[in-house]
């Protein structure tokens, strides 16, 4: 079986991915920690996101991989494990230019089809019911208010000993909601067939029974 989780960033599409999948004994699939991994790969060695070629070397140069160590996931980067450099602020804004590349979209999507294919997954991200699952037994659009998505992006960047700016965390997630919803390939929208649930007003626990009780 497989479900698929679409939403705009911040809107606790990984933390409630990961619980459901934990709960349904189902694999999670992090396709934005993938987008990360490239994003961060792209940073560290000064390429232009907007050079096309350049980009596409770049992806012929990439392996990612998802391992579980110890009932945890970890993202690792040509052998390099990665998963707390990706969550950076700046590989987010940065993994959300690359996503408008076809060279980064075609490189991940075939990895994603073949794990999901084989196994019970649910899978997060901008456009998984739309395109790289279409078929999926269950897909959800899971979406928040712009100031509720600040606000927990705030408090977890808050936790980690970080001074944040609010107002400037809401700035970002806007145009990061822009670019996803405008690009040219596979752009976020919610599928036909997808279950709209807004989590601005509910707890994780709520948002994962409603999705269990869906499945």
């Amino acid at each position: 079986m497989n479900i698929a989780i679409d939403g705009p960033a911040g809107a606790g599409k990984s933390t409630i991915a990961k619980l459901v999948a934990d709960k349904k004994g189902f694999i999670y699939v992090d396709t934005g920690a993938m987008y990360r991994s490239i994003a961060l790969y792209i940073i560290e060695n000064g390429i232009d996101v907007d050079d096309d070629e350049a980009v596409k070397n770049a992806c012929d140069n990439i392996d990612i991989s998802l391992k579980h160590v110890d009932g945890i996931q970890h993202v690792y980067l040509n052998d390099k494990d990665v998963s707390t450099d990706i969550r950076r602020e700046e590989v987010g804004n940065m993994a959300s230019k690359a996503a408008t590349k076809k060279a980064v979209r075609e490189r991940l999507l075939n990895l994603q089809r073949d794990i999901a294919s084989a196994n019970d997954v649910i899978m997060d991200g901008r456009d998984i019911g739309t395109f790289v699952l279409p078929n999926a037994e269950l897909k959800i659009y899971l979406t928040a208010s712009v100031m509720t998505r600040a606000k927990r992006r705030f408090d977890q960047l808050t936790e980690k000993g970080e001074k944040p700016d609010i107002d400037k965390i809401a700035e970002d997630i806007e145009k990061r909601d822009y670019q996803d919803m405008h690009r040219e390939i596979a752009p976020l929208k919610q599928a036909d067939d997808a279950v709209y649930l807004d989590t601005s007003d509910l707890t994780i626990d709520e948002v994962v029974e409603k999705i269990i009780s869906l499945a």
